[in-house]
C-alpha cells in the first residue's frame, strides 16, 4: 500500500460529524473532570480543607493498577482462567481500595493534627503532603509512562465516520456510577451526618457525631473519586499511562471545581462536563487558528471560565452564596 492510498482512507468529517466528535471527546474528558471535581468537593464539604494533594491521589490511584494488573499480576495468580477484562477490573478494585487506605493515612497523619488551627495552615499542609505523595509515587513511576494494562472487551464502537472508543464509554459509564453510589451515600445515615457536619461542626458533634470519623470517610471516599479519575485519565489513548505529570491532571479540573461551587456536589458534576465540552469543543474549532490564537489554546478555556464566572458569579453555579458585612 503506497501512501497515497494511506491519505484516501483517511474520513473526512462533514460539520456535524466534526461537531458530534467534539461533543463525544468533550463528554468523556468531561467525566474524568467531573470525577475528580467531585472528590475535591466532597473533602472540602465535609472539612472545610481546599485539598491540594488531590493530583497525587490521582496518579497513585493509577499507579496502583499498573502495579497491580501489569507488575504485580494479583488476581492473574489466582484466577488465571477468568477473563481479562475481569482481571483487570478485580485489579483496579484492589488499587482503589488501597487508594482509599492512602486518603485515610494522609488524614489521620497531616489533616487530624491540625483541627482547630486556621484553614489557610491546613492548606499549606495538604500542599505538603501532595510534595511528599508525588515525590515517592514519581520514583517508584520513573522515567517516561506506566501502562494500566488492557481492560479487554470491544476496541471502538463504528457510528458512520464517528469512532468512539472503548475506554470513553467505560469513562463515562464508571462515572455515572460513581455520581449515582455518592448520590446514594448522601441519602443515608452517614451522609446526613456528613451533611450535618459540614453545616456545622459543633452542632454536629453536640448530636453524637463523631466528625473525626466523618472526616476520614470524607477523605477516603475522596482518594477513592480521586483514583478513578487519575485511573481512567491514564487510560485515555494521548495519555498512554501513568507518568511524572499524572497529578498535574487536577489542575485542569480545578476550574470545574469553581466554576460549580466550592461547596457543592452537584455543581461539580455539571460543571466537570461543561468544561471538558468547553475544552474539547474550542480546541477542536481553533485548531485552523493555530497561527494567531496559539497552539493549544482549548486548555485555556477552563480558565476563562473560571474568570469569568469569578468576576460575576464568584459562589459559582450551585455553590452557596455568602454575604459579609464590611
Amino acid at each position: 500500500m503506497n501512501p497515497g492510498e494511506v491519505v484516501a482512507q483517511i474520513p473526512t468529517f462533514t460539520p456535524i460529524e466534526q461537531f458530534l466528535n467534539a461533543i463525544i471527546n468533550g463528554v468523556a474528558l468531561g467525566a474524568v473532570y467531573a470525577l475528580l471535581a467531585l472528590g475535591f468537593v466532597i473533602i472540602f464539604k465535609a472539612t472545610q480543607v481546599v485539598n491540594f494533594a488531590h493530583g497525587s491521589l490521582a496518579a497513585v490511584g493509577a499507579f496502583l493498577v499498573a502495579s497491580f494488573a501489569t507488575v504485580l499480576n494479583i488476581p492473574g495468580r489466582f484466577i488465571p482462567s477468568a477473563p481479562q477484562w475481569l482481571r483487570w477490573s478485580l485489579s483496579a478494585i484492589c488499587a482503589l481500595g488501597a487508594a482509599a487506605l492512602v486518603g485515610l493515612l494522609v488524614e489521620r497523619v497531616f489533616i487530624r493534627p491540625m483541627v482547630g488551627e486556621p484553614l489557610f495552615s491546613v492548606a499549606i499542609i495538604t500542599i505538603g503532603a501532595d510534595i511528599i505523595i508525588r515525590t515517592i509515587n514519581d520514583d517508584f513511576v520513573g522515567q517516561g509512562a506506566r501502562r494500566l494494562g488492557d481492560p479487554g472487551g470491544i476496541n471502538v464502537v463504528q457510528l458512520g465516520n464517528l469512532r468512539i472508543n472503548q475506554t470513553q464509554l467505560v469513562t463515562v459509564g464508571v462515572s455515572v456510577i460513581c455520581f449515582v453510589l455518592v448520590a446514594w451515600f448522601f441519602r443515608s445515615r452517614m451522609g446526613v451526618a456528613m451533611r450535618a457536619t459540614a453545616f456545622d461542626q459543633e452542632a454536629a458533634q453536640a448530636q453524637g457525631i463523631n466528625v473525626g470519623r466523618i472526616f476520614a470517610i470524607a477523605w477516603a471516599i475522596g482518594a477513592v473519586l480521586a483514583a478513578v479519575a487519575g485511573i481512567f485519565s491514564s487510560l485515555a489513548p494521548r495519555a498512554n499511562g501513568v507518568s511524572n505529570t499524572t497529578a498535574f491532571v487536577v489542575f485542569r479540573a480545578f476550574p470545574a471545581v469553581i466554576i460549580g461551587g466550592l461547596d457543592s456536589v452537584v455543581g461539580a458534576v455539571v460543571a466537570g462536563f461543561l468544561v471538558g465540552i468547553a475544552e474539547i469543543v474550542v480546541g477542536t474549532y481553533s485548531a485552523p487558528y493555530a497561527g494567531t490564537l496559539g497552539v493549544g489554546f482549548g486548555n485555556v478555556v477552563p480558565y476563562l471560565l473560571m474568570l469569568v464566572f469569578l468576576l460575576f458569579r464568584p459562589y459559582g453555579l450551585f455553590g452557596t452564596q455568602e454575604i459579609r458585612r464590611v
